[in-house]
């Protein structure tokens, strides 16, 4: 059983060095939800120094890995501010800055648009992928810190890195696929 990381037990672990957990209020009534996902003065995820460039979203379908066998970062310095505003993910961040209190470490977080929806800061450099894990296609929409650039974006191959989970395995997508119930590649 992989150790999730959620809203609720986010006190119950330790995080990646520069990592940022922002709850998000939902305001609800008979017509639907409102839901606030960044503003100038929330100056934990927003400063001169975590500026906003660009927004975008993402739609992917249930059981897809956006990057299957690899892990994406930005050898320059970009942060991604991930929200899930349909369905359910896993996000992983994995920490490999030489010189990092928390070097080698993984963490895996649940990320649900209704249920405890939060607003996660992607560390600088450090290598971070998702899959969706809902039954339905999920929808993240992400506020990079840099616009993008081609050139900022890096690939390593899983194999390169095997970073382990909290139990000791060497982490797969078909790790999660198991927990939640896909089909396994």
């Amino acid at each position: 059983m992989l150790d999730l990381i959620t809203l609720d037990s986010i006190s119950q672990h330790k995080l990646i060095e520069g990592t940022i957990v922002r709850p998000l209020k939902v305001n609800s009534d008979e017509s639907g939800i409102l839901v606030e996902t960044l503003k100038t003065n929330w100056t934990d995820v927003y400063s001169e120094v975590m500026p906003f460039a660009q927004q975008y979203y993402s739609v992917t379908n249930s059981g897809i890995a956006r990057d299957e066998n690899q892990w994406h970062f930005h050898p320059g310095g970009q942060q991604d501010r991930f929200i899930v505003i349909s369905g359910e993910i896993v996000a992983a961040i994995a920490d490999n800055e030489e010189n990092s209190p928390t070097k080698g470490l993984l963490n895996l977080y649940h990320m649900k648009s209704r249920e405890n929806p939060y607003l996660l800061v992607v560390p600088k450099r450090a290598y971070h992928i998702f899959m969706v894990v809902s039954r339905d296609p999920a929808t993240l929409l992400n506020f990079p810190t840099q616009l993008y650039d081609p050139k900022e974006e890096g690939r390593i191959p899983f194999e390169n890195d095997q970073l382990k989970t909290s139990s000791g395995k060497v982490f797969s997508w078909n790790l999660v696929r198991e927990q939640f119930q896909l089909p396994v590649k």
